[in-house]
């Protein structure tokens, strides 16, 4: 397996991973959710303009396998983990894994001491086993279905020291 290497989101990459959320939604979690759930689900990406913009005003990260795109990840605030999707070709290869280090450290940086989540019920499983404990069950209304989810948290160490200044 190539290594995962990180960039950040550049707009560039809008369509790109508006494509790539719809495949993830639509072939990753049809364990979980029901064709008609992920239906609704996958057409949040469908306003491009408006995916696009979230991506822009949240830090988000653009995870690269042998120079594709395989995935992506943003950060809202200092400590929300908005959003992770994979491309189904590179689900656990630690394309997640790499995303999630990545944007705790940040966090931790920005001086969280927490982190928090809402995650699919595909993906409780990943921050389950990273240490993030569940808070709550929500339910959310998307089109004609609903779509649940857990509110997961955990408890970040301080930043690591970039090194000293003499």
């Amino acid at each position: 397996m190539t290594p995962v290497s990180l960039r950040p989101y550049l707009s560039s990459d809008a369509t790109a991973l508006a494509n790539l959320f719809r495949a993830s939604v639509e072939t990753l979690a049809e364990e979980d959710y029901s064709a008609a759930q992920c239906e609704a689900w996958s057409t949040l990406a469908d306003d491009e303009e408006r995916f696009a913009k979230k991506l822009g005003e949240q830090l988000t990260l653009v995870a690269l396998v042998g120079g594709e795109i395989a995935g992506f990840a943003s950060l809202k605030g200092a400590d929300m983990l908005d959003m992770l999707y994979v491309a189904p070709r590179f689900a656990r290869k630690k394309v997640a894994t790499t995303l999630v280090d990545a944007l705790e450290k940040l966090a931790a940086a920005r001086g969280a001491g927490k982190i928090a989540t809402d995650a699919s019920d595909t993906a409780k499983p990943l921050f389950a086993a990273r240490g993030y404990e569940a808070t709550a069950r929500n339910v959310l209304p998307m089109g004609d279905e609903s779509i649940a989810n857990t509110s997961m948290s955990k408890a970040l160490g301080p930043a690591e020291p970039r090194g000293t200044l003499q």
